[in-house]
Parts: structure tokens; sequence; C-alpha cells
């Protein structure tokens, strides 16, 4: 097997596809490229585990997509579903955990951070509603706290969403579908003064299944300038997105096997929400001899009124249990980063460091209680400011010519300050420090195989209003640590097959709240599984992959937990696909979906019913610049539930309190049907 040097080039080209964007993009395997590469074979896809991995946009797009957060279930092991109406973030399950809104998966589109802390509707809220997937390039993905460029919300995983930089032709496409979907869609690039200007525009409507029609509207749009002046990039990019909803929220059994509402019935039609988002960003890289510097900012603006009612008439027999949940902040942030190529006590080394810092300036984060969207009482209200430096360190030395070893350390400083005008005793100012040190050897490639070992300590940041409490604070950062061994080959030719056991540890929990709507943390939890991911391309036109997840969640302590299963927590997921991306002017994809049964309470005597969706698309190249497609989602129309809770609620013609199963019906058979046209 012969080996080569690769050359400056390739070298810069490597770095600046690896460097972090934003500070927290993925730092792919450098230093082996540096190494050597195969010349006499397809070689393997040198990352730094066995769940790292990038999605390309060829994957994405013919791919039948729901909603647009849905692009995250293209990473091995990730549900995305939704409890409530279309304009609220999505529910997120990965690795054992049901991450609510977003807690413990990182994400980032742009280089910009998309979890929000000390969210009016949850910790981390991870709201993708305004990506665009025609404009993705690409998405980077890794799980586990493994990587010292990765800090708050990022113990299960991150992604990094990332747009391109200009479009090899112009997009304007129209869709109609079922319940009255319809999306406009216009987008386009031109070279101006050396540079790329990229332009989108989205209007999006939908009413869905629903007896009360969630009306939901999005309007979006993305502008973007990128331009590479010898050794320099630079890409500015401003985003704006605005949505509004009605929505059907979960739902106890009882209301419908007694009819008094139907499948699709709200008992509160009352409930829905607006948001938006605006946000200017740039982002600048250098090269040079001996590496890259990375940089990026960036300034977002962000605002939320969601009404809910999920206990009906518990806790107010007359007025109800509505609440309005309300957000609006300034997230202001930067990041700069430089990875050095070279040696290091007379190895190769690949040095990266850093440093970044975030501000979210929430002008307002309030709870309400109301009727049909009015308030009548203020139950918290409150300013925060919550800052966040960090700094890191990583070091990559290849060992040998088949082992590598990979150590990093990461230190995050926090200070919160919150300012409360309802109970002035829990207005206070705190700061934390946490740091996170991570380690991997990554042994091989032997015949096209490697192997590896990972481990890390990782952590999440608590809602700065309970760490700031006068009575019972929440610890400020909360730890949690994992480790995997796992192996990923291309023996098989055109065939990638990735096999990893993994653990993690978590000092607590955060579990839903169906009485307050929010989270309430638990006691420390041990989490394990078994994650088998397969892609294979035998032609240029045919991609198949399939993904078994298998996991486990248990407290630590169960007397104290009231049972050892952690609730909601995700044990089975298995995800099959196929895409023909052009065969004789045809192209398309098929998808099928298993969301396995899962613990609903501690003891696990209430579960939840498992789901399997199939989804399909077809479409025709009519002529050279005009497409046709159809995209039919739950194509056999199976009964299922987007999500499942169990608690207690009370309904206006009860006088006790009942616990029963809480559902979210999935949305039946429905099509749509786009014209696309290539200019």
């Amino acid at each position: 097997m012969k080996y080569r040097m690769i050359n400056f080039v390739a070298i810069s080209w490597i770095i600046s596809t690896s460097l972090f964007a934003g500070g927290e993009q993925n730092i792919k395997d450098i230093s082996l490229s540096l190494i050597s590469i195969e010349e006499e074979s397809s070689t393997l896809d040198t990352t730094n585990a066995a769940t790292e991995g990038t999605i390309l946009a060829r994957q994405l797009a013919e791919r039948p997509i729901l909603r647009p957060a849905e692009v995250l279930e293209t990473v091995p092991g990730v549900i995305v579903t939704q409890h409530s109406g279309d304009g609220k973030a999505n529910q997120y399950f990965l690795r054992g955990f049901s991450l609510d809104h977003g807690t413990d998966f990182f994400t980032t589109v742009e280089g910009m951070p998309n979890n929000l802390p000390t969210h009016a509707h949850g910790q981390g809220y991870n709201d993708l509603n305004y990506l665009i997937p025609e404009l993705i390039s690409d998405i980077v993905y890794k799980k586990g706290p493994y990587y010292s460029t990765e800090g708050d919300f990022a113990s299960t995983g991150s992604a990094h969403i990332h747009y391109a930089d200009s479009l090899s032709e112009g997009i304007a496409s129209i869709t109609m579908g079922s319940f009255g979907q319809k999306r406009v869609l216009n987008a386009n690039s031109f070279d101006v003064k050396g540079g790329k200007l990229l332009y989108a525009m989205e209007y999006f409507h939908n009413d869905g299944p629903w007896e009360h029609p969630e009306g939901y509207q999005r309007l979006n749009g993305v502008v973007s300038y990128a331009k590479e002046e010898g050794k320099n990039n630079y890409k500015f990019t401003a985003m704006g997105y605005h949505g509004n909803w009605d929505a059907t929220n979960h739902v106890p059994l009882r209301a419908i096997d007694s009819r008094i509402i139907g499948t699709y019935g709200s008992l509160d039609p009352s409930d829905g929400g607006n948001t938006h988002r605006y946000s200017l960003s740039g982002e600048y890289t250098h090269h040079d001899n001996t590496g890259t510097t990375s940089a990026n900012a960036y300034i977002i603006d962000y605002g939320l009124d969601l009404f809910s009612n999920f206990t009906y008439y518990l806790n107010d027999p007359v007025r109800g249990d509505q609440f309005e949940q309300r957000d609006a902040r300034t997230i202001i942030g930067g990041n700069i980063g430089r990875v050095d190529v070279g040696t290091m006590v007379g190895l190769n080394s690949v040095q990266a460091y850093g440093f970044q810092l975030r501000n979210d300036l929430i002008r307002n984060v309030a709870l309400y209680n109301t009727q049909n969207r009015e308030r009548f009482n203020t139950i918290t209200s409150d300013k925060v400011s919550i800052n966040n430096a960090a700094l890191y360190y990583q070091n990559e030395l290849s060992l040998s010519e088949k082992v590598r070893l990979i150590a990093g350390i990461r230190e995050d400083l926090y200070r919160f300050d919150v300012t409360s005008e309802v109970d002035p005793a829990n207005s206070a100012a705190k700061t934390a420090a946490i740091t996170s040190p991570k380690l991997s050897f990554i042994f091989g490639p032997w015949v096209d195989t490697e192997f590896f070992f990972n481990a890390g300590y990782g952590f999440h940041s608590n809602d700065a209003r309970g760490v700031t409490k006068a009575i019972n604070p929440a610890t400020p950062l909360v730890r949690t640590k994992g480790g995997e061994v796992g192996i990923r080959t291309r023996a098989v030719e055109h065939l990638q097959t990735s096999l990893a056991l993994w653990m993690m540890d978590s000092d607590s929990e955060l579990v839903f709240a169906g009485d307050t709507g929010g989270t309430e943390p638990t006691g420390p939890a041990r989490r394990k599984g078994i994650e088998w991911a397969n892609y294979w391309t035998p032609t240029s036109w045919f991609i198949l992959d399939a993904d078994v997840a298998l996991s486990r969640a248990r407290y630590k302590d169960p007397a104290s937990s009231g049972g050892a299963y952690v609730p909601e927590a995700i044990e089975q997921t298995v995800s099959i696909g196929a895409a023909v991306t052009e065969y004789e002017n045809f192209f398309g994809g098929l998808r099928l979906r298993y969301f396995g049964s899962r613990a609903l309470i501690e003891d696990n005597s209430i579960r939840s019913k498992p789901s399997t969706l199939v989804n399909f698309k077809v479409g025709r190249h009519i002529s050279k610049n005009l497409d046709f497609s159809l995209d039919i989602y739950n194509l056999f129309n199976r009964d299922t539930y987007d999500i499942e809770y169990y608690y207690e609620s009370k309904l206006a013609t009860e006088s006790t309190p009942i616990a029963d199963h809480m559902v979210h019906p999935g949305e039946p058979r429905s099509a749509r049907f786009t014209l696309t046209y290539r200019y």
C-alpha cells in the first residue's frame, strides 16, 4: 500500500473546512490527512470518533422532509417530532435522552448558536423552523462530550449546519399540498465584485389536519456575501424569520376515547404563538504557511410569545390553566481560533486553540396566566444577563503511522445576573466555572478500518432564574461525562459501516412537568447504548442508509427518584432510507422511521406506544430547467402519536384530576406537489 504527502494547498483546504465556524464547528481529523492518503483505493473518511460525520447536500436533496428541523434526522439515532403547533421548536430525542426542545444537543447555523439558555419555554430551546433546506451545503455532526470546541448543551452531541456560499443555478419553486399547505421559494446567487452574493426568500402556510386549523405562516429570508482574496476568506450573512400559528397541543387520551373531541381536536383552541429571529453574522479565515486563523461574530434578535394549556382546569376551574411564556432577547457573541500544523517532541502535531464569547441579554423572560390569550396574572417576569467566556486547547499527536492521540481541555466561565420584577428576593448575580478535559485514541487504518476510543467531560447550564433563587437554588453548571469505543470500516467496497458502544453519566436531569409546561430537575442518571450506522453507494445515482440505535437510561438512586427509569428516555430507533439522485430523468426517496416504546413514568408501569412512519418522494425532470416532484408523508396512513406523556389533568366536566396518557396524534397521510424552475 503506497502513501504520499499531500501538498500545502490541500493542507489549507483541510484546515479551513475543519476549523470551527463560530467556534463550535467540528475540528476534523487533520493530522492523518497531512501524513498520507491512500492512492490505490477509495480511502476511509477519517474522523475522530466512529459517531462523527458530515451530511452533504446530496443526501438531503431527495429526502422527504415534513418539517425543516427534520434535517437533523440525517444524524444517526436522532428523532425529531412535535407536540404542538408547527411554529414551535420541535422535540428531539437521542442517546437515551428526551432532549425536550434542545437541552443537551447543541446546534449552530452559519456559525451562530441556536440553543437558548434560560428560555421561557425550556432550557436550551432550539427552534430551527427558519431553516431553508435547499440552501444547506453540509451538516457536521458529533456525539458525546469528547470535543474541546463544544461547550454548553453538547453532551449528547452537536450539529453544525452550513449554508452554501453560492448556488449553481437559481431556484424558483411553488408547492401545494394537503391541509392548505403552500410554499413559495426563490433563491439565486450572483458574481459581485469578485465575490458571491446569495439570496433566498420563502413563504410557507399550513393548516394541518387539526379541527381548529393552525394557520401557520412562515416568512423567511437570507442574504449572504462570500469572497476569497488570496489567503483570506470572508462571509457576511443576514437572516430574517417570522412565524405565527394556532396550536393543537397534546391532549388527554380519555378526551378522544370519550369523543369529547375528535382525534385531531383541541381542548383550548386559543393556544398558539408567534416568534421572530433576525441575525447578522460575519466570518473570516486566514491561511498561512503553518495553519489557519478563523474568527466570527454575530448579533441575533429573538422573540417568542407562546400560549399553552397542558392541564386545562386543574389549577383554575373557572378560567382554565392557559399560560403565556414570553421571551425577548438579544444575543451577541464571537469566536476566534487557530489551528497550527507542525511537530511536537518529534511527532506530527495539530494544535487547535481558541476563545469563545457569548452574551444573552434577555430583556424579558416571563410567565403569565391567560385566558383566550388575555393576561390576568403575572407569575414571573425577569430581566436576565448571561455571559459565557470559554478557552479551549486541543493537541493531536501522531504517535505512529497507525496511532493518533488527541488530548484537549476546555474552561468555561459563566455569570448569571437576574432581576426579578415579581420577587426581588430572587434577584442576584452569581458566577460559576467548569473545566472539561477530553481524550481520544484512534488506531488504524488497517484494510480501510479504524478503531476509536473517546472519553470526556461535558456540562449543561441551568436556567439562570433557578440559579439565583433565594430558596433551594439550582446548580449553575451540571456535569456530564461519557465515553465510547467504536469502529468504522470501508472494507466492503462502496459501504461505510460504523459501530459504537457508549455510556454517559449526568449529575442531574431535566424532566418535563405538565403542570407548569416547563422542566424540573431530578437525580443523577446513567445511560448506555449501542449504535450501528451504514451508508452504501453502489452507484453514482443510488444511496442506501440504515441506522439502529438502542439505549438504556436509569436513575442512579431509584429510591429518591421514584423509580429507576428516566421518563421519556428514548430506547430504540431504526431508520432506513433509499434515494435515487437521478436515473433516466427520475429522482426520489423512500424512508422508514421506527420510534420505539419508552417509559413514561419512573417505575416503567406506563409506557408509550411505538410508531412506524414511511415517507416517500418521487420526481421527474420534465425539461432541462423544470422539475416536478411529489412528497407523500405517512405513506401507509398509520395511526401514530408524535409525542406521548403521562401526567394529571382535569377537564371542564371533571371534578377531580385524572392521570392519563397525553398524546399529540401524528399527521395522517398527506401529499405535497412541487414545481421547480431552475434558471
